[in-house]
């Protein structure tokens, strides 16, 4: 059983190997592909993402209770990751048409339901984390577009009132226990709160340095569940210690560093709204991870940026990459 578990592993390396390739070939393929080309295509990016979404939950296949992949050849597909790219292309393309005008409701109200419209075909799979990072890539975007204050208002009180809904009519009992063991993860630590307990148990147990690569208790004894994606971090901390997540850690500060100064250069509003979306995608996409694995976020299935195992969501981050490449290319950016 073990050499079989050696096996797997391995494959599951060279896959990710090919995955890294294969995205570093989209990603200079994307920065040397003209930004106005892309804007151009935002209508039907938009609407093709649509149909994908519509056509996984028709002929998709179901994996941990979501139907939201495509099976090629013994390679799992997830288009969600690719549609994150065309709804921030579509709303970056709407706001930017909107820079010099006075922006109202209607804006905000058709923004939102062009949203809305992908966030509810994720739902039906359901992926509630991504369509968590759908919402939220639209928020980001509002907040810096110019919107009044009392709009958000507005905003927070539909969102209270689609909640509480979702929890009575929509949500299933694995959400509202997801929810529930954020709250309190030590209430039901050996039932629906035990990927919690073990990932805070993992993270606690690293130290400073770490137990050292493959001899973590809980992610090679197999406790700690989904250990390669959703609770890589806790991996890290286990194995690698703190000094192994300040490493990865510093990663994430100096791209999101780097990319806020290059930002103020960048000299069109298409771009700038573009770039903000992808950082705060990437960002809230991380915090959420790292809270999952420490217990200060709910479990909602989201993955560590360029960290965890993953080939649509890996490919999908070099995609944004590659076009916020081509932006500071096109802005003829001077280092």
């Amino acid at each position: 059983v073990a050499l079989g578990q050696e096996i797997v592993n391995f494959l599951n390396f060279k896959k990710q190997i090919l995955f890294i390739i294969i995205g570093l070939v989209v990603l200079f393929g994307l920065a040397f592909t003209d930004w106005h080309f892309l804007k151009s295509l935002n209508k039907y990016l938009y609407i093709l993402a649509a149909l994908i979404l519509g056509a996984v939950l028709l002929f998709g296949t179901t994996i941990r209770g979501t139907r939201g992949w495509f099976n090629f050849g013994g390679f799992n597909f997830q288009p969600v990751e690719f549609v994150k790219i065309a709804l921030l292309l579509y709303l970056s393309s709407y706001f930017s048409d909107l820079a010099t005008k006075v922006k109202t409701f209607k804006n905000l109200l058709w923004s939102g339901l062009a949203t809305l419209f992908l966030v509810v075909l994720v739902l039906l799979q359901p992926d509630f984390g991504s369509a968590l990072m759908l919402l939220a890539s639209w928020f980001v975007l509002l907040i810096f577009v110019g919107f009044k204050k009392k709009y958000f208002l507005v905003i927070f009180i539909a969102a209270a009132l689609v909640f509480s809904s979702a929890w009575f009519l929509f949500f299933k009992d694995y959400q509202k226990e997801r929810i529930l063991n954020f709250i309190n993860p030590q209430a039901n630590s050996l039932d629906s709160g035990y990927n919690i307990s073990q990932a805070m148990i993992a993270v606690g147990s690293g130290g400073l340095t770490g137990k050292g690569v493959g001899f973590g208790s809980q992610s090679q004894l197999k406790f700690l569940p989904e250990a390669q994606t959703d609770f890589i971090f806790a991996v890290i901390a286990e194995e690698l210690g703190f000094l192994g997540v300040a490493i990865v850690l510093s990663f994430f500060i100096i791209f999101f560093g780097r990319s806020l100064v290059i930002i103020r250069k960048i000299n069109n509003d298409f771009g700038i709204y573009f770039v903000l979306g992808a950082l705060g995608l990437i960002f809230i996409q991380m915090f959420t991870n790292i809270g999952m694995n420490m217990g200060i976020m709910p479990v909602v299935g989201l993955s560590l940026p360029f960290v965890s195992y993953g080939g649509s969501g890996l490919i999908a981050l070099f995609a944004l990459v590659g076009i916020i490449e081509n932006i500071i290319i096109k802005s003829k950016i001077s280092y």
